[in-house]
């Protein structure tokens, strides 16, 4: 038993003395015996000793009545979860202070420190509140396709954003930063990645996804995943597969060429919506848009400028501090000089724009 479980001898003698895990029996040479039971019980303390668990803590958890071996499973997967994106966030963090570094820009003592400390989220989840919020006509777009559904999954529900208040909710988010901000009388949120959801089939009415497909290590498998979990399916999402689709955003085009090779494998619109077996709606574009995504402010570029907007969209983190000094410098001063405005007349005319936005329904 201790071979297996890579642990000593020594450890199981002082697991059973304290009575963490006691083996069922003993042989006739006086060794313990370990039962198919006993075994589960010690995968879950060594589970949560793993991650940092004291014993007593370890104890309360593997000995509370409420709490049965996939119950422990779940949780034990969601904690490890959130350890792997802490891990994956600190080394963007560290990536992206490196590059600084390399073109002689010091980062700040307090910047040093949260690669650390409990704002680390992939540079995004502590400014989602300021600028991310729900945008009442994507919204109702979306309330509408839920159609008659009265118990939703949110899968990738963030803070919150776009959760029908009428109707029965309950969310997904593997971020606990990002479960840590959503609002007092929130749906209840579960701590679970889209491609494995911890749901039986047809559990929901109907899943949604807004505006987070991009951040899922397997999109195709998270949607399918949407559609075993609920009989209707709702995604806000990005198409990046339409012919120029590049050139439509002047942003991208003319600043950032970077984000066209940030979604070099994402998933053509025929197999997202292929994935849902569903079908595709274009959204506008509001130019108020309150959502501060990355397309929101294509007409109020010096939006653009302001670091907590750029802060709460993973695009300006993943291109990297080089691409986005380059691009924030190149705004601005075609803002200064009216080159932007001379670019781009024609966007006063519209009050919205078609810049790839896409409602997937099934």
């Amino acid at each position: 038993m201790a071979e297996l479980a890579g642990v000593s001898v020594r450890t199981l003698h002082h697991y059973d003395e304290i009575g963490l895990v006691r083996p069922s029996a003993r042989t006739a040479g006086g060794y313990r015996a370990y039962a198919a039971g006993d075994v589960e019980r010690l995968r879950e303390v060594l589970g949560y000793r793993r991650l940092g668990f004291g014993l007593r803590e370890i104890a309360d958890l593997v000995d509370d009545p409420d709490t049965d071996a996939v119950a422990h499973l779940r949780r034990l997967r969601g904690l490890l979860v959130e350890q792997r994106d802490r891990a994956a966030a600190m080394v963007t963090a560290i990536d992206k202070e490196l590059e600084a570094r390399a073109l002689g820009i010091r980062t700040t003592p307090e910047e040093q420190l949260q690669v650390f400390g409990a704002q680390l989220y992939e540079v995004i989840g502590s400014a989602y509140p300021a600028t991310r919020c729900t945008e009442p006509r994507i919204a109702a777009r979306i309330w509408d396709a839920l159609g008659d559904a009265r118990t939703v999954l949110n899968v990738g529900a963030g803070t919150g954003s776009y959760e029908p208040g009428d109707r029965d909710v309950t969310a997904v988010e593997p971020s606990a930063v990002m479960r840590a901000q959503r609002p007092a009388g929130a749906a209840p949120c579960v701590a679970a990645s889209a491609e494995q959801l911890p749901f039986e089939d047809g559990s929901f009415d109907a899943a949604m996804a807004v505006s987070t497909v991009h951040h899922w290590q397997d999109a195709v498998a998270g949607l399918r995943e949407m559609r075993r979990v609920a009989r209707r399916v709702v995604v806000l999402t990005y198409d990046a597969s339409s012919p120029g689709w590049a050139q439509r955003f002047w942003l991208s085009r003319d600043y950032l060429p970077e984000f066209e090779g940030l979604l070099d494998h994402w998933p053509s619109l025929a197999d997202l919506t292929g994935a849902i077996g569903g079908h595709a709606e274009p959204v506008l574009i509001p130019w108020d848009c309150a959502d501060g995504f990355f397309e929101a402010y294509w007409r109020r570029p010096e939006a653009y400028l302001d670091e907590h907007v750029r802060r709460a969209v993973s695009v300006w983190s993943r291109v990297g501090p080089e691409a986005e000094q380059r691009a924030v410098d190149g705004l601005r001063d075609d803002l200064s000089s009216g080159r932007w405005a001379e670019r781009n007349r024609d966007l006063v005319a519209h009050d919205a724009a078609e810049l790839g936005l896409r409602l997937l329904v099934a």
